[in-house]
């Protein structure tokens, strides 16, 4: 791929809003266990690296959790057997991705009680790293426990919550974690800086004031492609959907002789087009029937999700577009901005194509995937319909084999 320039910590930054949609209602669960963190971290005397650290590292803990029912359960109690299962997925993850490896041991134990981290010690992981994953689990059950008092008296919790945290202290959090805890928390300040507008002002002091390591276009096409697997995951109609559009979408564009440049960003888009739906709950991703008008509304929201994310991320301005854009039809009708035909790029086009040529080709647990002969007659009734672009849909069927491959084949 091209080299290209992009700010590592200004994509993560942003990323990380994916991860918080997965809480519906409540998205800033991985910043307020960040800001958490740190303060911690702070009162402890750690240097400005490890303050930075412990920010960037409650942004990800939760990177292996894409499931709103998994959510649920990590918000609503307090020890759950399962929550090993994404603190290993989010291991795996970061482990994959050279400039974030170093998060990915303590994201594994983030969800491991004190008493049993010191076991691992230093068989498995340095005192260090264990200090780092037990406090993100402090800060993390510190977040479910005050969660359903944002912006209702959480004050006079307060001291309910010190006292939980407190009396697991030497099982579940290292007596010097909490008590670390327990001073910074005196502070109305600590808990007015979890608010949505103290969230924004920390995360701006985060990225000017921390490291601000540069990525080229290689690096931050295995970057979106983790987070395209992270989506994928939400729902077993979907797996791999991401990775055969951003596929299709770069065999298209090679085609139609995009530049080499615009054809290494269409792949990124394609990988991340669906981030949106990180919001959508389980129920509504993985019903089997025809969505009902609510449903529906609600699924037409990810779209714009994913375009309030990408366009956070200087050098993305194209590549945020050509990713909302890919429910937009030529009539006009699509959505979320009805942007019509004249106001489409070709590589937003394409993606579209991509998308709805992959979805028809993939196989879902309630169908095979359609044949070529199906999959081209579906599209040229799009066509016909004023919903797709007819010299898109040409060149993919100029080429039905080669297509099919792309879509449903890794490379």
């Amino acid at each position: 791929m091209k080299s290209a320039d992009f700010d590592l910590r200004q994509a993560v930054f942003a990323l990380s809003d994916a991860l918080d949609l997965v809480g519906v209602d409540d998205v800033a669960h991985g910043k307020r266990v960040g800001i958490m963190a740190m303060f911690c971290a702070r009162a402890l005397g750690w240097d400005d690296a490890a303050q930075s650290l412990l920010f960037d590292m409650g942004l990800l803990h939760d990177i292996g959790v894409s499931s709103t029912e998994t959510h649920q359960h990590l918000l609503l109690e307090f020890d759950w057997p399962q929550s090993q299962t994404h603190a290993e997925l989010g291991f795996e993850l970061l482990n994959k991705f050279e400039p974030l490896a170093h998060m990915a041991v303590p994201v594994r134990y983030h969800h491991t009680r004190w008493d049993l981290l010191l076991e691992k010690v230093p068989a498995e992981l340095t005192m260090e790293q264990a200090l780092h994953a037990n406090l993100i689990f402090l800060a993390d059950r510190v977040d479910t426990f005050a969660a359903p008092y944002y912006g209702k008296q959480l004050f006079d919790q307060v001291a309910h919550i010190r006292e939980r945290v407190c009396s697991v202290q030497g099982s579940y959090f290292s007596p010097e974690l909490v008590q670390a805890f327990v001073r910074v928390s005196q502070s109305e300040a600590f808990w007015l800086s979890l608010e949505p507008r103290s969230i924004q002002i920390h995360l701006q002091e985060q990225l000017e004031r921390g490291p601000r390591p540069r990525i080229g276009m290689q690096a931050l096409h295995t970057l979106a492609t983790i987070f395209a697997c992270i989506v994928d995951a939400k729902s077993e109609f979907t797996a791999e959907h991401s990775l055969g559009v951003s596929r299709l979408a770069r065999f298209l564009a090679e085609k139609m002789a995009v530049s080499p440049e615009h054809c290494n960003m269409i792949e990124v888009a394609g990988l991340l087009h669906d981030l949106g739906k990180l919001r959508v709950p389980d129920e509504v991703l993985n019903k089997p029937a025809k969505l009902d008008v609510h449903e529906r509304q609600i699924m037409n929201t990810h779209s714009f999700e994913t375009y309030q994310i990408l366009r956070k991320i200087d050098g993305f301005e194209d590549i945020a577009l050509w990713a909302a854009y890919h429910h937009e039809e030529p009539d006009g009708m699509g959505y979320p901005f009805h942007v019509p035909e004249a106001r489409m790029s070709l590589e937003a086009r394409i993606l579209r194509v991509a998308d709805i040529f992959q979805a028809m080709a993939q196989n879902r647990p309630y169908r095979a995937g359609l044949k070529a002969e199906q999959i081209q007659a579906f599209l040229l009734d799009l066509v016909q319909k004023g919903k797709l672009d007819a010299q898109v849909v040409q060149v993919a069927m100029a080429d039905l084999p080669g297509a099919m491959a792309a879509a449903t084949h890794p490379a």
